[in-house]
């Protein structure tokens, strides 16, 4: 199972990280135009990143042609062996016709591929099919939408379980994001997908319980 922290601010990210626990670090431009961040950054940001731990780094392509996807992640791949990253730049592409044929062309060169944006499971067929590393679903804005999330990310996995090693030869992994609550992931595990990514909060939260910390407190003071 693949943990990953969804941000992009390093100010955000240095709180949890290095952690054992955690096995990368997933971004989108969303999140860095949040944390003032541009594509021109990348480079200092994903080498601080490789430095925290992380072992793989997602990072979403900016144009909606082939062409421009291919173009995007080829740069990405530079950027990282440049900057001296340890870590694997997963590319992030839109679960569309085009991003489905870019994500094919790139499986094919050896380079890792998230499918991103999946609303339903013939989504992650599609990604399997293409050789995609990950299919990421939405848990929270399928809720949004008036949806059963988790009924959704289900039969998703399912699909998975079926179809989940593509023509790429790697076997495909749900990565949910939009994971709001300590219970969404609980229910996630229950769910048995690959990867979830959370927010560095809600990370905290599941790793810091009161209870056991409240039981480390009794035991210290008894040792003492």
């Amino acid at each position: 199972m693949h943990l990953y922290l969804d941000s992009a601010d390093l100010a955000d990210l240095e709180r949890a990280l290095p952690d054992p626990l955690v096995y990368g670090v997933t971004t989108n431009p969303t999140l860095m135009k949040r944390a003032g961040l541009a594509w021109d950054d990348l480079p200092g940001f994903l080498q601080r990143v490789a430095t925290l731990g992380a072992r793989a780094v997602h990072v979403q392509v900016r144009h909606r042609d082939v062409a421009g996807m291919l173009a995007d992640a080829r740069e990405a791949q530079t950027l990282a062996r440049t900057s001296g990253m340890d870590a694997n730049v997963v590319t992030k592409l839109p679960a569309t016709r085009e991003g489905l044929a870019a994500a094919a062309t790139l499986a094919a060169d050896g380079v890792p591929v998230t499918m991103t944006a999946v609303y339903e499971p013939e989504q992650a067929l599609w990604s399997a099919l293409v050789g995609a590393r990950y299919a990421a679903p939405y848990l929270g804005r399928l809720e949004d939408a008036g949806r059963d999330g988790l009924a959704v990310i289900a039969a998703m996995q399912a699909t998975v379980r079926a179809y989940g090693r593509g023509d790429g030869g790697s076997e495909l992994r749900l990565l949910v994001a939009s994971v709001r609550s300590p219970q969404a992931f609980r229910d996630l595990l229950a769910l048995g997908v690959g990867a979830i990514t959370v927010p560095v909060a809600l990370f905290q939260a599941l790793t810091e319980h009161a209870a056991t910390l409240a039981a480390e407190e009794a035991f210290l003071a008894d040792a003492s």
